[in-house]
């Protein structure tokens, strides 16, 4: 087995290390303070499309005309774009949430409790060596976050309701993204679809695919990871939005839907419906715009279709 063998090195020495790799660097202190602050490996990430490459192998050395201003301005665009993704990601979170909340809570308030209105994949063990269902741990996960929640409304609710649990329409407000997408996927189908059509799907599991995408795309932006150009864990689904007109160019070009400007696509499709007069997919058009003009980094690198802006789903209004 490999030993990693990599030496420690100080900001310094780290710019050094960079000056010999062909990075062209003009401010050692600036480059020594943004290396400390922010640290080699993290913005190794954002200079990464610089480096040569020969035979499909990525070497250490830098295409010529690399410059560590411009891998910083590609830092600082794609934390703003984190920024940007994850302002819509709170809204969606939030409406899916209530969403299911209404929808189950019809069943019982204590529904999400309930194996009986929840699908047997969710709630059934997948193998008889398992100890516990997917469910049993994601209902043992939210037990969690009531009994150490210092939100007001839990305090409120243990003091007035002792030992009693919260409600679906309460409960929901303690879920984070993935616990809302794995409840949603354990859900059967006829309140999936329920929840889908509020969105114009045709069915469930298209929906269900989504809140995975984003789930993933949320973690990345959570951890602070190199959002612009890293592909997606799971492909975007659009077989079952046949009804959204807006989507058809991304129909035509599946081969990147599993890069950003696809999830940036199902954020601004499901932003039209839970808020009709957003602008975030203006905002968007804006950020894009500040993209830092080098010849290493272009739109095409993260999905983006030429022509893009001038799609339906872009034009209109803010």
């Amino acid at each position: 087995m490999r030993e990693y063998k990599k030496p420690y090195l100080y900001p310094t020495q780290q710019v050094k290390l960079l000056l010999s790799r062909g990075m062209e660097i003009t401010d050692f202190e600036k480059a020594e303070e943004c290396l400390a602050r922010i640290g080699y490996y993290r913005l190794s990430a954002y200079w990464y499309p610089f480096r040569k490459e020969t035979d499909g192998i990525v070497e250490d050395h830098f295409k010529e005309g690399t410059n560590f201003s411009s891998c910083m301005d590609f830092y600082v665009f794609d934390k703003k774009l984190r920024l940007l993704t994850m302002d819509a990601l709170e809204r969606i979170e939030i409406s899916v949430r209530t969403d299911i909340a209404l929808q189950m809570g019809r069943y019982d308030r204590n529904a999400h409790r309930m194996p009986k209105y929840l699908h047997k994949s969710f709630t059934n063990k997948q193998f008889p060596s398992d100890e516990e269902s997917s469910y049993e741990r994601w209902l043992k996960k939210q037990d969690r976050a009531f009994q150490f929640s210092k939100e007001e409304f839990t305090k409120h609710f243990k003091a007035k309701y002792p030992n009693q649990n919260l409600p679906i329409w309460i409960d929901v407000e303690l879920w984070d993204f993935g616990s809302m997408s794995k409840f949603f996927a354990g859900l059967k189908g006829k309140d999936q679809n329920a929840i889908a059509s509020l969105y114009n799907l045709d069915y469930g599991k298209t929906l269900e695919n989504w809140l995975r995408c984003l789930n993933n795309i949320r973690n990345v932006c959570a951890h602070h990871h190199r959002l612009w150009n890293k592909p997606i864990v799971s492909r975007l689904n659009l077989k079952g939005a046949s009804k959204i007109s807006e989507l058809a160019h991304l129909r035509k070009s599946e081969a990147n839907n599993n890069r950003f400007y696809a999830v940036a696509a199902i954020i601004k499709v499901m932003l039209n419906r839970i808020n009709p007069s957003s602008s975030w997919g203006y905002r968007l058009q804006q950020h894009m715009d500040t993209l830092p003009e080098n010849p290493f980094i272009d739109e095409r690198n993260a999905g983006f279709p030429p022509g893009w802006r001038e799609q339906p789903l872009w034009k209109q209004n803010p």
